[in-house]
């Protein structure tokens, strides 16, 4: 039986189940700064005892300045990446369809 809608494999792909993708994608988004955050000061406690030092602190030294810049940033980026694929892979297969570009733009 044909309900109108592109098959893709044993699929079927709807476009506007991507639009249920959008409050997913905030959640996991919220999820993944709180677990950046956490994994960040794990990771920083390894480092030094005292908190991360943040610019405007004027006795900290430039190297621990950018090094918890540094880090922080690394840890948020990667830790949004991970939530964000998985939240996506668990959505396709809910839901059948990707949401999001099927590969990279060739430049």
């Amino acid at each position: 039986m044909s309900l109108g809608l592109p098959e893709e494999g044993n699929r079927y792909t709807f476009h506007g189940v991507r639009l249920l993708f959008i409050p997913v994608g905030v959640v996991s988004g919220l999820v993944a700064g709180f677990v950046g955050k956490k994994l960040f000061e794990q990771v920083w406690g390894v480092i030094d005892d005292r908190e991360p030092p943040e610019p405007e602190h004027r006795y900290a030294s430039w190297g621990k300045v950018v090094t918890a810049a540094a880090l922080e940033g690394a840890v948020f980026r990667a830790t949004r990446a991970a939530v964000d694929r998985g939240s996506r892979s668990a959505f396709a297969n809910l839901t059948g369809t990707w949401p999001g570009e099927e590969r990279p733009e060739v430049e």
